[in-house]
């Protein structure tokens, strides 16, 4: 699942330039000694400092520059010294150097401190300044920025770090050198005055480290480019007592020469910090195992205001001395964090979709090893904020790894045939989180995307848990949206998960359990409140998060759109509703990619399809709305971009995906002559088109326009009559004019082609039957149309007399002429209405009373005036 690309090989890059520069400085063709080469430290830049020992005895500090691939001699020091750490500045003149001396034999600096903190000017070479000489390690580190200043980090075990500016000044009119080097001393200024752990992270200048008073918190501090540093948040902490016996450096060099302790042995707890350039910080941490069977990590997901324990079971394989000296390596890629246990386990854990375990992936086994030579809590990681790139480094072999997600290993396990990689890790939730991955994560390369749609189409038969198409469609919506915010991701669906009950096997991974607890929220100071920067970012996301954790069903459901839609068809809607949809619709539709529709292989697009342009108008409204009620930071404008986008692109998604099965199963783009009866391919095409309907109806999404007359089309190639003729009354079907039209037209007057013409007929609104009868050439068509002639001709003579015509049938009457039956109703309907003068008299004259009814009617028929 994890892909390894060496970027730096200590022996191949910069050994067999050392060995060359040896041989010259000795005046030797070749160099025969030994080459004792280590790595020192990373800069911002991506430069790599490293030390060796020489073959005259002295030690030199070099640098390896990543983008020219070159070696650079820095530094020579006549003896051998133990370099604890380095750092070098922007302009490469300056050179921080901590060393530890040998306080026992008779080769020693001066002064006897156990460690020598130096300052040395190395272009030119003219000045080495004193730092510091105490007895506690020391590191160095110059923060990233230029000229006028040198800005240099001391960070001492004793627990507090010092600021050195170290003013710099032109001579000659290009060379850098230190300006006041005598008055160094006395400008350093004390940044951090208590810690037990500290990080540096040199890609955004900023500074973690953990002070425990009467609570534990972390802090960071913050340098800028332009002005000085502040402590930008402080975040509480519940960790167990005393979790760092001895204090604790990360990314900040490494120390060859310094001897593990039996406290370092036994660490009560490993932690680390990585953060995002979307605005997500993520807090790590590891105990050792309980009893030499249960191994606990926990994920402070500062961005999600929630913390998730995890406890994996590995079995009580060990001895308990051994179980405690086991740490994990935490590994960043992108939004993902690596959980990695060499010969153990890999988690793979996604902090964005982390309410359920099946969108992160777990597997076990020593097949999981990653290619190390080093144990899994010694492996260096080096994170790249700015750049989303995570390396490692294997300090055993001195190489330099660029660490991805491997897209090859993701489709492999994807396939129902391959074995699942993890046989403790059911298979669905497996594929369920793989597919995710490949979508969200990599789905911006077309070719990956192209590949799931095989998998798709290939996989006919869908999954117990889940819906692959609906998670083909919703996790790939997502992706075009959740750059924009990430916020988003707690209001926009991305799985189809939530929109039913879960299965079992999607919410549980055997050996590993998950707890997940709401977390204090941080205190943001100073310039981190202001509008922009990754610090305004994560504040958003924060306060973001507190409250859609507040508010009931934050994410929007597409199936919540159901009862509105209904309503939109089954009753008349006001006429500002229907041109409101439509003016969205039309919105969509222009920013779909409908160029040379003539030469698409699928004809969608091409015709009016007046019920999925009310469902696309529909959910664009109410998608609107529900950013606009959730995310109004955004904007009005931007939603309503992100809408139409959203839509237009699940659009574009299905007819991509029909597309793409029309190339596999290479099917003519004009397929639909509905007197023949279709290919094995097109029924393999219907399948999956029946599949996207199914998905689509589900979640009540829209369709393109033209979708369901080509499904018609296909049904009734593909089915017998009668089957077809179900899947219509079952509503998996639909038939939409235009595929009616040309059944009418295409097909003959007799046999089984007449049966379905008239059981289609029976099947259609009233209106659209009118329609289609002026097309067919049929005698039926021919009596229904003079029926409707002589109809419309006598409702106009009413109209034009001042009469209504009754809706309402009689007992006895008879349809078969229509004229008399017309007469028959309104006799029937005057004498209704007509009052009776004498309803309360006892002798009536019955003769009086028919000659006048007789002549009223023949006055209201115009045959008699008045």
């Amino acid at each position: 699942m994890i892909k390894l690309k060496p970027e730096f090989d200590l022996q191949r890059d910069a050994v067999s330039d050392i060995v060359r520069k040896e041989a010259s400085l000795c005046g030797a063709s070749e160099y025969s000694g030994a080459v004792d080469a280590r790595i020192l430290n990373f800069e911002r830049d991506g430069g790599i400092l490293f030390s060796w020992k020489g073959a005259t005895d002295a030690t030199r500090i070099g640098k390896y520059d990543p983008k020219t691939k070159q070696n650079k001699l820095l530094y020579t020091f006549d003896k051998q010294v133990c370099i604890s750490s380095c750092s070098i500045n922007a302009e490469e003149t300056l050179l921080a150097v901590s060393l530890a001396q040998n306080t026992e034999g008779k080769e020693r600096l001066k002064p006897l401190s156990k460690f020598l903190t130096l300052l040395i000017e190395i272009h030119p070479i003219n000045n080495t300044k004193v730092l510091k000489a105490v007895d506690c390690r020391v590191k160095v580190q110059f923060l990233g920025r230029a000229a006028p200043e040198s800005h240099l980090l001391l960070l001492t075990e004793e627990g507090y770090v010092d600021l050195y500016r170290v003013p710099l000044t032109k001579q000659e009119g290009y060379r850098v050198v230190m300006a006041s080097p005598e008055r160094l001393c006395g400008t350093a200024q004390r940044v951090v005055e208590d810690f037990c752990w500290i990080q540096w992270d040199g890609a955004t200048q900023r500074l973690y480290y953990l002070t425990i008073n009467d609570k534990v918190l972390l802090r960071c501090v913050q340098f800028y480019l332009k002005h000085n540093s502040e402590t930008a948040l402080e975040l509480p902490l519940e960790l167990p007592a005393n979790p760092f016996p001895t204090v604790k450096f990360v990314n900040l060099g490494f120390d060859h020469y310094r001897q593990k302790t039996a406290a370092d042995e036994e660490e009560p707890i490993r932690m680390q910090v990585f953060t995002d350039r979307m605005g997500s910080m993520c807090l790590c941490t590891s105990q050792p195992l309980l009893d030499a069977q249960e191994l606990i990590y926990t994920l402070v997901l500062v961005h999600k205001d929630c913390s998730k324990a995890f406890r994996v079971y590995l079995g009580g394989d060990m001895s308990a001395q051994k179980a405690a000296q086991l740490h994990p390596a935490f590994i960043p890629i992108g939004y993902y964090i690596l959980v990695y246990l060499r010969g153990r386990f890999l988690h793979c854990i996604n902090t964005r979709q982390q309410e359920t375990l099946c969108h992160s992936l777990f597997l076990s086994g020593r097949e999981t090893d990653l290619d190390l030579q080093c144990q899994s809590a010694d492996v260096t990681v080096i994170h790249d904020e700015e750049e989303s790139s995570t390396r490692l480094l294997d300090l055993a072999t001195g190489r330099l790894l660029t660490v991805e997600l491997s897209p090859d290993c993701l489709l492999q396990m994807l396939r129902p045939s391959a074995p699942p990689r993890c046989p403790r890790s059911p298979p669905e939730a497996q594929r369920l989180a793989a597919l995710h991955c490949l979508l969200v994560y990599m789905g911006n390369d077309p070719n990956l995307e192209l590949q799931v749609i095989e998998w798709l189409c290939d996989n006919m038969n869908a999954f117990e848990s889940f819906d692959q198409i609906q998670e083909f469609i919703l996790a790939s919506l997502y992706r075009i949206s959740y750059e924009k915010s990430l916020c988003l991701d707690k209001v926009l669906p991305h799985s189809a998960v939530f929109e039913k009950k879960a299965s079992a096997c999607l919410l549980e991974i055997p050996g590993v359990s998950c707890t997940t607890e709401p977390h204090t929220e941080p205190l943001f100071k100073g310039k981190a409140r202001s509008p922009q920067g990754f610090w305004s970012e994560l504040q958003w996301n924060t306060e973001r998060t507190i409250y859609l954790n507040a508010v009931p069903n934050p994410r929007y459901r597409t199936s919540h759109i159901q009862a509105d839609w209904d309503k939109l068809r089954s009753e008349k809607a006001p006429s500002w509703l229907l041109q409101h949809v439509e003016e969205n619709a039309k919105k969509v539709l222009s920013m779909v990619d409908t160029w040379r529709l003539d030469k698409k292989l699928v004809p969608l697009f091409q015709e009016e399809d007046y019920q999925q342009r009310a469902l696309i108008g529909l959910t664009v409204d109410k998608l609107r709305e529900h950013l606009n009620r959730h995310l109004p930071r955004l904007g009005k404008k931007k939603i309503d971009l992100l809408v139409v986008n959203y839509v237009a692109k699940l659009l574009e998604l299905i007819r991509h995906m029909l597309e793409s099965v029309w190339l596999k199963h290479k099917l003519d783009p004009w397929v639909f002559c509905l007197t023949q009866r279709a290919s094995p391919a097109e029924w393999s095409v219907l399948h999956f088109t029946l599949r996207i309907l199914e998905a689509m109806k589900g979640l009540c999404l829209p369709l393109p326009p033209g979708f369901h007359t080509l499904s018609a089309a296909l049904a009734l190639r593909c089915l017998p009559h009668h089957t077809f003729l179900q899947y219509v009354d079952h509503g998996v079907l639909q038939l939409t004019e235009t595929f009616v039209s040309r059944l009418m037209t295409d097909l003959d007057n007799g046999g089984t082609d007449e049966r379905l013409k008239f059981c289609i007929l029976k099947r259609l609104p009233e209106p659209l039957g009118r329609r289609i009868c002026l097309m067919w050439d049929h005698p039926v068509s021919s009596a229904s149309i003079s029926r409707d002639y002589v109809k419309s001709l006598l409702e106009k003579r009413i109209k034009s007399k001042g009469f209504t015509f009754a809706d309402r049938d009689k007992p006895g009457f008879t349809t078969d002429f229509l004229p008399l039956s017309y007469l028959a109703k309104k006799l029937s309907d005057i004498e209704d209405r007509a009052p009776n003068p004498f309803e309360e008299q006892e002798n009536v004259d019955a003769r009086f009373v028919e000659e006048t009814a007789l002549k009223q009617t023949r006055i209201l028929l115009g045959y008699e005036e008045k």
